[in-house]
């Protein structure tokens, strides 16, 4: 047998019977299964060696181009997710490799200078802008010069449902939907208290009660929670869902809405708009593979695409390049 008929068969002798199997899985092109790696491996293998994947690491997560090492970009939010995501599948008895693959791909389609980017395309964007929707379309359209990646269409479902709307249609995106939101509010008070805007003591005492004293006590509550409550379905206690619901808007108050916080965030939008407009003036001036996305999709939807996958430092270059004056040289 083959490594990877060996692999699907554990699957069916380990995992639970809710789980999501690698050897059911189709997708949109069929190809020659891996004699090694199951679909999913071969899903999150294809997701990590894939250009979109490399430039998270300079897009923002929640504050913009910080000088500081240990603040938190789009990638380094990918891979706690993924960790958050992996370890409640693998109590669950869930397909792990598939939780990871649609981890590590969720924000795939996210753009430059985080979700003030988002607000930015979504603004000026025939039919909107939503970054989950996008992190789907890299992975079928826009990856491998216009070939896609050729994921399996569970992967696929679980990125594109990770954030609101219909749930995801397995478990293992289940937990992926809840594991963003763990790690992203744990991850950006962590950031928050480093950059000044919050303390720890600021967080109500009865959250802080209910959930935990620090970063890694709340993860843990959450996570245990998660594992103990669900089955059909994925959930959190009632008695530790509503502390965390109320955490969350505890966050957009004092964080995500912070004057403080997002003081630069005009700038980002303003500065991404203009580089709309020019681009739709003069879609010629884009690189040749979103010259050719603009032939099929049109140009609206390829300066969309050029716009959402750079990373914050290539739009501000960019940008100067464009419309800030440069200096004379003889």
């Amino acid at each position: 047998m083959k490594l990877r008929e060996i692999a699907e068969q554990r699957e069916h002798s380990f995992l639970s019977a809710g789980a999501a199997f690698a050897d059911a899985s189709t997708r949109s092109r069929p190809e020659a299964p891996c004699d090694v790696r199951t679909a999913f491996q071969r899903d999150r293998d294809r997701i990590i060696h894939c250009e979109a994947f490399r430039r998270l690491k300079h897009k923002t997560q929640v504050f913009l181009s910080p000088r500081g090492d240990h603040y938190r970009t789009r990638l380094t939010h990918t891979l706690e997710v993924s960790q958050i995501a992996r370890t409640i599948a693998c109590a669950l008895l869930l397909n792990e490799n598939l939780t990871e693959a649609i981890a590590l791909g969720h924000d795939l389609g996210h753009t430059p200078f985080g979700h003030a980017g988002e607000r930015a395309l979504n603004e000026v964007c025939g039919g909107g802008f939503r970054h989950y929707e996008q992190s789907r379309r890299v992975c079928e359209r826009l990856e491998k010069n216009g070939q896609g990646l050729n994921l399996t269409l569970r992967t696929l479902d679980g990125i594109e449902r990770h954030t609101r709307g219909e749930p995801p249609s397995t478990l293992e995106g289940c937990i992926v939907r809840l594991a963003d939101k763990i790690a992203y509010i744990n991850h950006d008070i962590e950031d928050a208290i480093a950059a000044g805007v919050l303390a720890e003591d600021d967080i109500p005492l009865p959250l802080r009660d209910a959930l935990g004293h620090s970063k890694s006590a709340r993860i843990n509550t959450l996570v245990r929670s998660c594992i103990l409550n669900s089955g059909a379905d994925i959930a959190l206690a009632p008695k530790i869902r509503r502390p965390f619901e109320e955490l969350h808007r505890f966050m957009f108050d004092q964080v995500y809405t912070n004057p403080v916080c997002k003081s630069e965030e005009g700038k980002a939008v303003a500065l991404l708009q203009r580089l709309w407009t020019h681009f739709c003036g003069n879609p010629e001036q884009m690189p040749p593979s979103y010259l050719a996305i603009a032939e099929t999709d049109g140009t609206e939807r390829a300066v969309c695409d050029y716009i959402a996958g750079m990373t914050d430092r290539y739009a501000v270059r960019l940008f100067n390049e464009l419309f800030v004056p440069k200096d004379w040289n003889n």
